[in-house]
């Protein structure tokens, strides 16, 4: 105890132990007791199990940064380190991550760095149910930048109440229509640049209306589409004070809009005569068609009322001919069925 492991460096004062590209492919276990803040980085650490850390060894490591090793699994209860308050997995190729990592019960985690370790869908998955599992309900601040993601999975931040800082740029982000912010109730920072962003819809920003709050919103580099859909967006831009260089957001597509400033557009602009949303169009055309159907409905039973004198004496003399057939009809059958005009009928030279 108090010791230093071969090819790490150490600082008491500092409380501080640093193994940085030292060719480590597993965590020291004589950590000494002291260490607060712990580096391993830069190494082909592959592979962190159950009791990576000597939980007893370590009972006040609260910073621990594993940034550009080679991780790829994490194991249930690798990180249950019961003081631990910050934590960069960035940089690693993460390919498993247990949704149990951080042990059974809460982690007092508070910090979670994942920049460039998710490029594997199925680990933002196992991140999504960590996170909905409530095992980091004291999470302040959550990196996932620069991590390729086209979409978030519904729901992914919903039991995070004590979120402040929220980074998700430098990625490829195409909406946010499944996300939720609504549980996010202390979120203060919110960073969407570097996406694919090309609208945001009224739900969404409905969404940061209601988060009193949100005050910094970053939504540089997107590829806007300056078309009707953006109206809602560029009105919000218009009142809110909520995002940051919101005079330098521009138009990506179509071609004529190309570089125009969203706060300088107008609906002449975007010429919006003409209703977009099909679904929306095509219910008000069904209301459209039910009324005219009704309309007409009305304008027969209205004729049929003032006609219906003529139609009664119509009725009468169909009815008049048609018994007047059917009678003709009986006449014969009756002829026809006495053998005696039958036979009547055959000697005669009529």
């Amino acid at each position: 105890p108090g010791g230093c492991p071969d090819l790490c460096e150490c600082s008491e004062p500092a409380r501080t132990v640093k193994c940085v590209n030292r060719n480590l492919t597993a965590v020291p276990p004589d950590l000494p007791l002291y260490v607060r803040s712990l580096f391993i980085t830069g190494n082909p650490l592959t592979h962190l199990p159950a009791g990576a850390f000597a939980v007893q060894r370590l009972p006040d490591l609260s910073a621990l940064n594993l940034s550009g090793n080679h991780l790829q699994a994490v194991e249930a209860g690798a990180l249950a380190l019961p003081a631990l308050r910050q934590l960069d997995l960035s940089g690693n190729a993460l390919i498993s991550l247990s949704p149990q990592a951080f042990g059974e019960g809460g982690s007092p985690l508070e910090e979670l760095a994942l920049r460039g370790a998710l490029r594997d869908n199925g680990v933002l998955l196992s991140l999504a149910a960590l996170l909905q599992s409530g095992a980091l309900r004291n999470l302040s601040r959550l990196d996932l930048a620069d991590n390729g993601l086209l979409v978030l999975p519904a729901g992914m931040f919903t039991a995070l109440p004590a979120l402040r800082q929220l980074d998700l740029s430098n990625n490829s982000l195409v909406g946010l229509q499944n996300v939720s912010f609504q549980g996010l109730s202390q979120l203060q920072s919110l960073n969407l640049s570097n996406n694919s962003l090309a609208v945001l819809w009224n739900s969404t920003l409905a969404q940061f209306r209601s988060l009193s709050t949100l005050r910094h919103i970053d939504l540089g580099h997107n590829t806007w589409v300056c078309d009707c859909p953006i109206e809602d967006l560029v009105a919000w831009l218009k009142e809110s004070d909520q995002v940051e260089g919101k005079e330098a957001l521009t138009c990506a597509y179509p071609d004529k809009m190309l570089g125009k400033t969203l706060l300088k557009i107008n609906s002449l602009d975007l010429n919006c005569s003409v209703p977009i949303d099909l679904p929306s169009q095509l219910q008000t055309s069904y209301v459209f068609l039910g009324i005219v159907l009704a309309l007409i409905g009305a304008i027969f039973l209205l004729v049929l009322y003032l006609n219906r004198k003529g139609i009664k004496k119509w009725m009468h003399n169909i009815r008049d001919a048609c018994r007047d057939h059917m009678e003709g009809y009986h006449y014969r059958y009756e002829i026809n069925a006495d053998p005696r005009l039958t036979n009547l009928s055959s000697n005669s030279d009529v």
